[in-house]
């Protein structure tokens, strides 16, 4: 089995646990901590000698020295998911020498699972175009940007839901500033750059993974053709 055929199989049985837990009581602690210790026992099991970083574990400094390291968020989303809505997703990753190199976004509310070694064409883009922002906290950046460029501002919970909804073609552009961590976007961005999209940092600089700090501030995941453009108004906006 591949990386990427494994990424997919236990975010896939993640996402079931957590729709079953959902139906029970919709607990967003539960469903972390149970997603967690299936995925955890899943990739010990298939892929022992690899390094594991998940938001739900304590951090062993040990993958610092690995190659090989498997980048996890069991529930991205835990508000979304608590409040029964679609747009909460899980991340399985594989970062390779600090590149996101496979990886798979369950949307288990809508019964999709993509994977970086599968991703589906890009539809033909909107004009004009969507630009996601966080739903609950979008950043001020983020809206300057978007009336810069002329694109229309559309909210949505988790990172995993807004970078699978580019992939998809329910959107061109994911900016995000204001803090995420390497198991919010590892997962995306791999699926993401598998489909042909652009993803980098707001500097235009690449993402790099299995750092000592876990915290990546912010994130653009875009249609290429919007890249450009994206991280001049960026430039400008924060001048």
């Amino acid at each position: 089995m591949t990386d990427a055929e494994l990424a997919r199989d236990i975010a896939a049985e993640a996402g079931a646990l957590l729709l079953r837990i959902q139906g029970d009581c919709a607990g967003g602690d539960r469903g972390d901590r149970e997603a967690n210790t299936l995925i955890l026992a899943r990739l010990r099991e298939a892929r022992p000698d690899d390094a594991i970083l998940s938001e739900e574990s304590a951090d062993d400094l040990a993958r610092l020295d690995r190659s090989r390291v498997w980048i996890v968020d069991p529930l991205d989303g835990t508000r979304e998911f608590a409040e029964r809505r679609d747009d909460w997703a899980v991340h399985v990753a594989l970062a390779v020498d600090g590149r996101a190199e496979s990886g798979a976004v369950a949307l288990p509310k809508l019964g999709l699972t993509l994977s970086s070694d599968a991703p589906p064409p890009l539809p033909a883009p909107q004009a004009p175009p969507r630009l996601l922002v966080s739903r609950t906290r979008p950043s001020a950046l983020c809206i300057d940007v978007a009336d810069r460029i002329g694109a229309e501002p559309v909210g949505m919970g988790s990172a995993g839901a807004k970078a699978m909804a580019v992939v998809r073609g329910e959107a061109e552009i994911y900016l995000h500033t204001g803090g995420q961590h390497q198991w919010d976007n590892c997962a995306p961005v791999a699926v993401a750059l598998a489909a042909g999209l652009h993803a980098s940092r707001i500097d235009g600089s690449p993402i790099v993974y299995n750092q000592r700090d876990t915290s990546i501030p912010d994130l653009l995941i875009c249609r290429k053709e919007w890249a450009e453009t994206v991280l001049a108004a960026v430039k400008d906006c924060a001048a």
